[in-house]
């Protein structure tokens, strides 16, 4: 064997060979979902546990895949996300409130009263997001992030105002709202308080269960903006454990999956 042939052998055997590249998740899946599952006569059907489709809801719950405690809350209708200008449009849905609703299968699949303050909800903004259909997940907070909110909770007013420190290393917005049912649109909230509200999908957004020192029930309304200098894109999700080891004992919490 010649020294190039040898020389050439070692450098390929030197070369590590690389893992093939994980696949991309389909965008659409979401969507296939909702098109299987929640329409037609037999709806709903496997993973579709319930259909609203009356004009002011046009909604549909599905079970997630990942955690036992998990649910999805999305739109009938083609919605990409909370970057849409459809909700914002007057008689727009309140996807939060029935999101809030189906909290009550996170309740069930856990088999134990979920408190109010670990009820939580979450929309991602297109940058901390694998799917193009709106989807709201329905799940409790992260123990960590509970323990912060209730400390920080003299501290939130009735108008949005940065948090004093960061949740999970990244800056949030907070407000207070009152009430035991979820009548205000937290999109149409947070887009009414943006210099743009165009800018909206850079923003994703949280809602939390929340009873005030007086014991009134209320909620907490908590949202990010993208800031990839930071790492932050913009995924509220970042906030939940889906292994709801607040109330389950679990050893650790089980983050999102992009």
């Amino acid at each position: 064997m010649s020294l190039s042939c040898a020389l050439l052998l070692l450098t390929a055997c030197a070369t590590p060979v690389l893992p093939p590249a994980k696949p991309q998740p389909n965008p659409d899946a979401l969507w296939g979902i909702i098109q299987r599952d929640c329409t037609g006569e037999a709806a709903p059907r496997g993973s579709c546990l319930a259909v609203a489709a009356e004009a002011r809801r046009r909604d549909v719950l599905l079970k997630d895949s990942h955690g036992h405690y998990q649910f999805l809350l999305l739109p009938m209708d083609r919605v990409s996300g909370i970057e849409s200008p459809a909700l914002l449009r007057a008689g727009a849905p309140n996807y939060f409130a029935a999101a809030w609703a189906a909290r009550s299968h996170t309740e069930q699949a856990l088999g134990r009263p979920l408190p109010r303050d670990v009820a939580s909800l979450a929309l991602n903004s297109p940058h901390g997001r694998s799917q193009h259909q709106l989807h709201i997940h329905v799940d409790c907070l992260r123990a960590d992030v509970l323990t912060q909110l209730r400390r920080l909770q003299p501290a939130i007013g009735s108008s949005w105002q940065a948090l004093p420190e960061p949740l999970r290393g990244h800056v949030y917005l907070a407000r207070h709202l009152p009430g035991a049912e979820l009548t205000a649109n937290p999109v149409r909230l947070l887009a009414n308080h943006l210099e743009d509200p165009a800018d909206i999908g850079n923003w994703s957004l949280v809602v939390a269960g929340q009873t005030d020192a007086a014991g009134a029930p209320g909620f907490l309304l908590l949202a990010t903006r993208l800031d990839l200098d930071t790492g932050n894109k913009a995924s509220g999700e970042e906030l939940q454990d889906h292994a709801c080891a607040a109330l389950t004992g679990a050893t650790g919490p089980l983050d999102g999956v992009l």
